[in-house]
C-alpha cells in the first residue's frame, strides 16, 4: 500500500495498523492510530545492528530472523490471539523491508489478508515534512494576550463549541514558558510534527483556524518555519484582562507548580540572569508565604508583561481587542464564543 497524503494515512481502510519497529522507534513517532507489536525489542535491534557492522550482514540476518520469529509467535499467542479470519492488518517498519516483510509473511501464512506500507515509516515522514512546508490551507487567526489571559483554556472552550482550533501547546505538552513544563514531558520533535501535520491536513479551508500566539519554540519543540511565518503575519484577537484576574487564573492553572515548593524555587532561580537579586529574593519570599496570586502578579509586572509590550511594539497586525474582565471558569465559555465570532470577522 502506497501512502499519498497525511490525511489518507489517517483514514486507511484496514482493521489494525501495526508498527513493528522497536518500542523506542515507535515512541518517537508513528502512523496515526498504529499499535506497536515490535519485531525486535530495543536491545535486540541494537544487538543485531552491532552484529551487522562488526561480524557480517549474513549473521545479523540469521540471528534477526530467529528473534523476529520468536517475537511474532509471542504476539500471535498474546494480542493477536482473538483475531478472526476476516481481520485485515496493515504492517510497516522503518523502510518497509525485512522486519515488516517477515512479520507480514507469518500473518499471511495464518490466513490474514495482510498489507505492507510501501516505504515504511519513512514514507509517512516524507508526507509529514511535505505537509509542514505547504502554506496553511485555512485563514489563520492568532489568539493573543498577556501571560495569564487564559488563552489556552479559551481555545479549548472554543473548540468544544465547534471552532476550528489547533492547540500547539497541547500538541507540544508544554505551556510555553519557563514555568510551562507538564507531566509526561514533551514528545519528540518528529512526534509533534506528525500530529501537527495531521491537524493541518484535516483543516476546513472555508473556515478560520485559531491558534495561540507562540514564540518560535514551545518548550523544546521547534515550530515549522511555514507555521511560524503564518503566526507572525496573521491578524490577531487580543485578550485584555486586568492583572488581578490574570494572577488568579495563573494560580489556578499552575496548581501543579505551586504544589511543589522545590520545583517552584528552582524555576524562580532560572530568572536570576534577568533580574536583580533583591527581586528574586522577593519572589522566593512570596512563594514561601504561599502568596501565589501576589507572586503571579509580580512575575507578570516585572518579567512577562514588559517582554510582551516590547515584542508588540515591533508588530503591525490587524487586531480586534476583546475585554476579558473575568477569567473565572464560568466566564470562559462566553469569552470563547466571542473569540470564535471575532475570528470569523478577521478572516473575511
Amino acid at each position: 500500500m502506497r501512502l499519498t497524503s497525511v490525511a489518507e494515512a489517517a483514514a486507511l481502510d484496514v482493521d489494525t495498523i501495526i508498527d513493528v519497529r522497536s518500542p523506542a522507534e515507535y515512541a518517537l513517532d508513528h502512523l496515526p492510530g498504529a499499535i506497536n507489536l515490535p519485531a525486535l525489542s530495543n536491545d535486540e535491534r541494537a544487538r543485531v545492528g552491532t552484529i551487522y557492522k562488526q561480524v557480517s550482514p549474513f549473521d545479523a540476518r540469521k540471528i534477526g530472523a530467529a528473534l523476529v520469529a520468536k517475537n511474532v509467535a509471542a504476539h500471535l499467542e498474546g494480542p493477536l490471539a482473538e483475531k478472526t479470519g476476516g481481520w485485515r492488518p496493515l504492517v510497516y517498519c522503518w523502510r518497509g523491508g525485512q522486519r515488516s516483510g517477515s512479520f507480514a509473511t507469518i500473518l499471511r501464512a495464518v490466513g490474514w489478508r495482510t498489507d505492507l506500507v510501501e516505504g515504511g515509516y519513512k514514507s509517512w515522514r516524507r508526507l509529514v515534512l511535505e505537509t509542514l512546508e505547504q502554506p496553511i490551507r485555512a485563514p489563520v487567526v492568532v489568539l493573543d494576550g498577556n501571560t495569564g489571559s487564559a488563552k489556552t483554556a479559551i481555545l479549548q472552550a472554543a473548540r468544544a463549541q465547534g471552532a476550528q482550533v489547533i492547540d500547539l501547546e497541547g500538541l507540544a505538552n508544554h505551556r510555553g514558558s519557563i514555568f510551562g513544563a507538564l507531566p509526561g514531558g514533551q514528545p519528540a520533535q518528529t512526534g509533534f510534527e506528525g500530529k501537527l501535520a495531521l491537524a493541518l491536513a484535516q483543516l476546513d479551508p472555508a473556515r478560520p483556524v485559531i491558534l495561540e500566539a507562540e514564540s518560535a519554540k514551545v518548550g523544546q519543540i521547534q515550530l515549522p518555519k511555514s507555521l511560524w511565518a503564518a503566526l507572525r503575519t496573521a491578524p490577531r484577537l487580543r485578550l485584555l484582562a486586568p492583572l488581578p484576574a490574570r494572577a488568579a487564573y495563573l494560580a489556578r492553572a499552575y496548581a501543579d507548580i505551586v504544589a511543589d515548593p522545590l520545583r517552584l524555587t528552582r524555576l524562580i532561580d532560572q530568572l536570576r540572569p534577568y533580574h536583580a537579586a533583591e527581586v528574586i529574593h522577593l519572589w522566593h519570599g512570596l512563594a514561601e508565604a504561599r502568596a501565589f496570586e501576589a507572586l503571579a502578579a509580580e512575575l507578570m509586572q516585572r518579567h512577562y508583561d514588559p517582554r510582551y509590550d516590547k515584542h508588540r511594539a515591533r508588530q503591525d497586525h490587524r487586531v480586534i481587542e476583546i475585554a476579558a474582565a473575568n477569567l473565572a471558569p464560568e466566564a470562559l465559555t462566553a469569552l470563547a464564543a466571542e473569540v470564535t465570532a471575532a475570528a470569523g470577522r478577521l478572516a473575511v
